[in-house]
């Protein structure tokens, strides 16, 4: 896969795995916040562009 493919990609995945170590909502009750869903849906579309399957890594 092209590289130019995998950077939003990765950086996309690198946002939400961010946004929910840092999210006082996402970790008081470990239930994720709208915007960490609307982060992980930035990523499954970029997966999903780039012919690949979002990872369970990521959730």
């Amino acid at each position: 896969m092209d590289s130019s493919h995998d950077d939003p990609l990765r950086q996309a995945r690198e946002d939400h795995e961010a946004h929910l170590r840092n999210c006082r909502q996402c970790g008081a009750d470990g239930v994720p916040c709208p915007v960490a869903k609307h982060l992980r849906r930035v990523y499954n579309n970029l997966a999903r562009q780039a012919g690949r399957r979002p990872d369970a890594a990521a959730r």
